[in-house]
């Protein structure tokens, strides 16, 4: 025992001599006019020792072995300033750091949580494919930071999407191959949300916001620069990624709330040596359905890595892997052939929270995406950035939906089992110059692009499960696993499989007449390709496009005040359709020249007051072009000729208009209808389906207290605003209507240096509200969460 003892008083002399002689650095960083410079990162190169200073400029880094080190004094958007040092054993070294810029210079720069105008981040790169600033492009762009995330408890991309201006959910995601993410409407057309830091990224899942810096909604039709495939007519919705940098850092985040809302996420940001980085965010999450069954749980990783290989090229890779096991309630599909039988919500209402489902019958969304990019400093105006981008997203489970038997209170539930896997694999190679003929300044992108993508598919068939009584509420399905598995025993579609490749190139130059006049001149041709197990190549007629758009920019008031005119154009490639004769003889595959959509927008652009407002405002309009329809001469032919107009116009705002306070909001209004089709389709004249509500609002305002014994306390209160909705209106059926809504969320928190806690409260009016595209689909009701994040 004795022994025993004196061991452990030796081991803990030992332990208390080894941290004896460890050192300590402390210090300050102030302004070239002497001001206390926040949020600096002060760390030693080649380690993971660092600190941030507090709001008095100080910082200290602890437990340091001696030896000589570099240490040095960064801030995104300067130059790092370093200093050699010697530190010996059990030395506490005082240093002092000056940055040469002013105190107001700084404001402008620092990416703190305490910036100016928080709200607004600046994707331009992304948005333009080469350094353009929001002022100088004539497209519409709205940024969501991570910071808004964080502040509203944002745990899933729908709530961090009603940020954004005239954007608003149409399905949620249903797990099922191909399209199984959520579907949004943008500008009176449906989208989902496809790319990460500008490349394809299919799932058919979700995303989940651990690794967001940004989610960028580029408006309008952007087939010159982004291409077909992953875009809508009404715009794009980008995930940017966060990057690693170049010291230790990280957060811990807890959430807590309604309906059994458990998630743990970690950001862990390490320098692997002086020219390497890597950053990785995970997030396990689970939570349950506010109704009567379902669920969602997952677990995700991304791992990401920066390399400096010289002073001219740096690598940067980004993994996400996705693991999603979910059970969604059925949605409810209103009868598209048959006269509706329903004239409102009446009946659906009654059974509100009843999700129609068990949690038995599951779907799990495994998802991976992987980007490397190469970044490289050809020349003083010259630069290359080289990309490579594969998905691979997956759906194995149970999809099921309720279709309206047109009765007045039956839906029959349809069941399968599927088991599909998209991969897509994509190159991209960027040259950008800025040059100047003369005195006209111009900045040059060229590009070329490949795109693959195929789509597998062994599932089941489909059976009916039952029947819902939304009547009486009696459901006769059978809602385990075993059960679904013996009603699907004999039920097989097949192996199948679609191969589709996608060649391009573009060119876009932006032209500097002076200070206040720029234009844009842009083009794009993409070359089409397909195969399916139903016929070869061969069969199928190659489809070549061509994507122009231009853009002028006036500013009457250089870097404050924009007015902008756009035209852009969108295209998608039309799949071949198996037709006939009118009397079922002459059976062949037709194919179809690509669909053209064609925007015309103009409007303004303002950043005053060091961008503490910043607004945007635009008017649009969009035509569709060369929609299939059915031939009016013969039901089994197709033919194209339909027409879609959608116009409207936005209005963007985030403000910082005092210390502490900020806000973004926005209103949109959209118009939108088909103005060629066959009459028997039931469309022509009416808003389509997949426009949404015609007016939507968002907003979201906080105050955080800056000064006084309160410091750091804060308050956030918004909400959105819907229109009445026509989720199912076509003239052979009629029209049903979900009517409009308005959901109120606030926030109670508490910020300290390295620590916040977050009480987010959503729906506060418990307010029952729909979402639909000929479907009705009842949202979320109050709930409650709680964040706790620590940073380090």
């Amino acid at each position: 025992m004795k022994k025993n003892i004196l061991l452990l008083v030796l081991a803990l002399g030992l332990y208390s001599l080894a941290f004896a002689q460890q050192g300590r650095i402390t210090g300050s960083v102030r302004t070239s006019d002497g001001q206390a410079a926040e949020f600096v990162n002060v760390a030693l190169k080649g380690t993971a020792k660092g600190a941030v200073t507090n709001a008095s400029g100080q910082f200290e880094i602890k437990n340091v072995n001696p030896g000589e080190y570099v240490i040095f004094a960064s801030l995104v958007g300067l130059a790092k300033q370093e200093r050699s040092i010697v530190l010996g054993e059990g030395e506490v070294l005082n240093l002092d750091f000056v940055l040469q810029e002013s105190a107001t210079r700084l404001a402008e720069i620092t990416v703190s949580e305490n910036r100016v105008n928080s709200f607004y981040p600046n994707s331009a790169f992304v948005v333009a494919k080469m350094p353009l600033k929001n002022l100088e492009n004539p497209q519409v762009y709205q940024s969501v930071p991570q910071r808004l995330l964080k502040e509203q408890v944002v745990t899933n991309m729908n709530d961090g999407l009603k940020n954004a201006t005239g954007i608003t959910r149409l399905w949620e995601s249903t797990g099922r191959g191909g399209d199984g993410a959520e579907y949004f409407s943008m500008r009176g057309f449906a989208v989902q949300p496809t790319m990460v830091n500008g490349m394809p990224s299919l799932n058919n899942g979700g995303l989940d916001p651990a690794n967001i810096e940004s989610i960028d909604v580029i408006k309008g039709p952007s087939g010159t620069l982004f291409g077909s495939p992953m875009i809508s007519y009404g715009g794009l919705i980008n995930i940017t990624t966060k990057r690693p940098y170049d010291t230790f850092g990280g957060e811990v985040n807890f959430v807590n709330g309604s309906n059994g809302l458990t998630r743990l996420a970690l950001d862990v940001n390490t320098p692997l040596s002086e020219k390497v980085s890597s950053r990785v965010n995970t997030a396990y999450h689970t939570e349950n359905s506010f109704q009567s069954a379902g669920y969602m749980k997952s677990f995700f990783v991304a791992p990401s890595f920066k390399i400096e290989a010289n002073e001219r090229l740096t690598f940067l890779v980004n993994t996400e892997m996705l693991f999603k096991e979910s059970a969604n309630a059925p949605m409810i599909f209103l009868n598209r052939s048959a006269p509706l039988t329903y004239s409102n919500l009446s009946l659906f209402e009654k059974h509100y929270e009843e999700s129609f489902t068990g949690n038995d019958l599951n779907i799990k969304n495994p998802t991976l995406g992987f980007q490397a990019q190469a970044l490289f400093k050809i020349s003083e105006g010259w630069s290359s950035q080289t990309v490579i981008a594969s998905s691979n997203a997956k759906s194995n489970g149970y999809y099921q939906y309720l279709w309206d038997f047109s009765d007045g209170e039956t839906f029959g539930r349809y069941l399968s089992k599927r088991d599909g896997e998209t991969i897509t694999r994509n190159f991209q190679q960027n040259f950008t110059n800025d040059w100047k003929i003369g005195s006209f300044r111009n900045r040059l992108l060229i590009g070329f692009d490949y795109f693959e993508s195929t789509i597998k598919n062994s599932s089941t068939g489909w059976v009916l499960n039952g029947a819902v009584n939304v009547r009486t509420g009696e459901d006769t399905g059978i809602l385990t696993k075993a059960g679904a598995d013996a009603l699907l025993t004999e039920s097989f579609e097949g192996t199948s499989r679609g191969e589709n490749e996608v060649m391009s190139a573009y060119v876009s130059d932006v032209i500097s007449f002076n200070s206040y006049l720029s234009a844009m001149g842009s083009v794009r041709i993409d070359r089409f390709s397909g195969k399916t197990d139903y016929w070869v190549a061969d069969d199928i007629k190659e489809q070549v496009s061509v994507s122009p758009k231009l853009g002028l920019v006036f500013q009457p008031l250089p870097e404050k005040l924009a007015l902008f005119a756009n035209y852009q154009n969108g295209f998608v490639n039309v799949a071949p359709a198996q037709v006939a004769n009118a009397d079922g003889s002459n059976p062949r595959l037709q194919t179809f020249d690509p669909e053209q959509a064609n925007q015309i927008e103009g409007g303004a652009k303002a950043e005053f007051w060091q961008n503490r407002l910043s607004v945007s405002a635009s008017y649009y309009r969009i035509l569709v072009r060369n929609r299939l329809m059915n031939d009016p001469n013969n039901v089994n032919n197709r033919i194209q000729g339909g027409e879609v107009e959608s116009k409207g116009y936005e209005i963007s705002v985030t403000a910082n208009p005092v210390k502490g306070l900020n806000l973004i909001a926005g209103f949109s209004d959209n118009t939108s209808a088909v103005t060629k089709d066959n009459p028997e389709n039931g469309y022509l004249g009416l808003r389509p389906e997949e426009a949404g509500p015609e007016q939507l609002v968002n907003a979201w305002l906080s105050y955080t207290l800056p000064t006084t014994a309160l410091k750091g306390l804060g308050l956030g209160f918004g909400g959105n605003y819907a229109s009445e909705h026509k989720t199912l209106n076509r003239a052979n059926t009629g029209t049903f209507t979900l009517p409009a809504y308005t959901v109120l969320n606030a926030s109670l928190s508490y910020t300290g240096n390295q620590y916040a806690v977050i009480l987010k409260v959503n729906n506060l009016s418990n307010e029952r509200y729909y979402s639909g595209w000929s479907t009705i689909t009842p949202q979320n009701l109050r709930n409650v969460s709680i964040s706790l994040n620590y940073a380090f």
